[in-house]
C-alpha cells in the first residue's frame, strides 16, 4: 500500500490531538466482509489516568470500548486501516478529512469544511483554567512541555496540568498569606525545574507581583542547565544554586517550598523555614523512615502496629502530623490535605504552614500535647525537635 496518503492523514490525527481541535474518528466500510467487526468509533476522553482516546468496536449483538494513550492510537489505526477499513472519517473543529482506500490499497484523502465546530467541553474546560501561557513562554519549549509552535506535547499533557494545579495550589495559599509584592521564595530540591519556572512565571507576568525565587538542587547538571534556561527566558528574578536543605547559603526565606525531602529532609527544610521566619511553609514529605523505626508501642497499638504496612501508614501519620504541631507550636496555621502528585514524589500530602502576626513565643501546651503522642507510640524523639533544641 502506498503509505504517503496515509502517514498524511495519521500525521493530521497527530496534529488535531496535540491542538486539542480533536472532536472524532469513524472506520468503516471493512475490508472482509465476513468480518463481524462493523465499525469502530473513537474520540477524546478526560479519566482519571489522564486524556486518552476512547475507541468503540461496533459488532452486531454487542459494543466493546477501550482506552488508548495517543501514540497507541495512532498505531492502532493505522493498522486498522490497512488491514480491516478501507474507509476513515475525521472530525476537528477546523476541518473534516475524508480517507478512502480502494481494492488497489491505493489511499486518496479530501479535505471540507468543518462540519462540527464544537471539541468536547473538558478540553474547553482545560483551556479555560490554564495559569500558565503557553504563547511565548520560552522555558516551555526549554523544558520539553511545549512544542516549536506553542503547543502542549502530547506525552507532557498530564505534566502541564500537574503544573497548573500546582500553581492553583499555591495561588490559594499566598493569598492567606500577608505577603509584599516583593518577596522572596527558596523551592528546595527543584529539581528539573518545572514547577520553579511556572511560580515565577505565574507570579512575574500574572499577578504582577516581584518576587526573588532561588532553586536549590544538589544535581550541579540541573541548576547549570536551569540557570541557562532562567537567563534564556529573562527571567532575572530566578536563580538555582548546588546545595542541600541544611546547608544551602540563603539570605532571606519569605516562602519555603520543598517537595523533594525525603525523610528527614523534610524536616531539615521547615526548620530552616522557622530559624529564618519564614511566612509561608509548604512541604509534600515522603519516606518517613526516621519515625518509623522508633515505634514500638507497649500497650493496644502493638496490635496495629505489628503488621509491616500498616506500621509504615502509622510512620507517615505520626510523622506529618508531629511536623503540623511543631509548626503551630511555632506561630504557624497550619493545613494538611491532599494535592496533586507530581515527579517529585508520589505521595500526595502537603503540609502548609502560615505564620499568625509574626508570633515568636512557642506554644507549650502544643509541645505538651506533641510529648503525649511520642509517649503513646514509644517514640523517642522526632528529627525537627532535636534540630530546634
Amino acid at each position: 500500500m502506498p503509505t504517503n496518503n496515509l502517514e498524511e492523514f495519521l500525521k493530521t490525527i497527530h496534529n488535531s490531538l496535540n491542538n486539542n481541535d480533536f472532536i472524532k474518528i469513524t472506520l468503516s466500510n471493512k475490508r472482509i466482509k465476513s468480518s463481524d467487526l462493523k465499525t469502530v468509533f473513537a474520540k477524546v476522553v478526560s479519566i482519571k489516568s489522564g486524556i486518552k482516546l476512547s475507541f468503540v468496536y461496533r459488532y452486531p449483538t454487542k459494543d466493546i470500548t477501550k482506552n488508548f494513550d495517543f501514540t497507541e492510537s495512532i498505531q492502532l489505526i493505522e493498522k486498522m486501516l490497512k488491514t480491516d477499513f478501507f474507509q476513515a472519517d475525521l472530525f476537528t473543529s477546523k476541518a473534516d478529512w475524508h480517507l478512502i482506500t480502494n481494492e488497489n490499497n491505493n489511499v486518496r484523502i479530501t479535505q471540507k469544511p468543518a462540519s462540527i465546530a464544537v471539541v468536547p467541553a473538558f478540553l474547553h474546560d482545560v483551556e479555560k483554567n490554564r495559569l500558565i501561557d503557553l504563547e511565548n513562554n520560552v522555558y516551555l519549549q526549554e523544558l520539553g512541555i511545549a512544542t516549536s509552535d506553542w503547543k502542549i506535547k502530547k506525552d507532557m499533557q498530564d505534566k502541564f496540568r500537574q503544573i497548573n494545579k500546582y500553581i492553583e495550589i499555591v495561588d490559594g495559599i499566598i493569598n492567606s498569606a500577608s505577603l509584599p509584592a516583593s518577596f522572596s521564595i527558596v523551592d528546595m530540591g527543584s529539581g528539573k525545574g518545572y514547577l520553579t519556572f511556572a511560580l515565577y512565571d505565574y507570579l512575574t507576568n500574572k499577578l504582577k507581583l516581584n518576587p526573588s525565587i532561588v532553586g536549590i538542587e544538589l544535581r550541579k547538571e540541573l541548576v547549570d542547565n536551569c540557570n541557562a534556561i532562567a537567563k534564556k527566558a529573562g527571567f532575572a528574578n530566578l536563580s538555582f544554586q548546588a546545595g542541600t536543605n541544611e546547608t544551602a547559603e540563603l539570605s532571606s526565606i519569605d516562602m519555603l517550598i520543598a517537595l523533594h525531602a525525603c525523610d528527614t529532609a523534610t524536616d531539615e527544610a521547615i526548620f530552616r523555614g522557622i530559624k529564618m521566619n519564614a511566612k509561608v511553609i509548604i512541604c509534600a514529605p515522603c519516606c518517613h523512615k526516621q519515625i518509623r523505626k522508633q515505634i514500638n508501642p507497649t500497650n493496644e497499638l502493638k496490635e496495629i502496629t505489628k503488621h509491616g504496612i500498616l506500621l509504615e501508614r502509622q510512620a507517615e501519620i505520626i510523622t506529618d502530623a508531629i511536623r503540623s504541631l511543631i509548626l503551630e507550636a511555632y506561630g504557624y496555621k497550619t493545613k494538611v490535605f491532599e494535592f496533586i502528585s507530581t515527579e517529585h514524589t508520589p505521595k500526595n500530602v502537603l503540609i502548609v504552614g502560615v505564620k499568625k502576626n509574626n508570633e515568636n513565643t512557642i506554644n507549650q501546651e502544643v509541645l505538651t500535647q506533641i510529648t503525649a503522642i511520642k509517649k503513646l507510640y514509644n517514640i523517642d524523639y522526632h528529627h525537627l525537635e532535636k534540630l530546634l533544641k
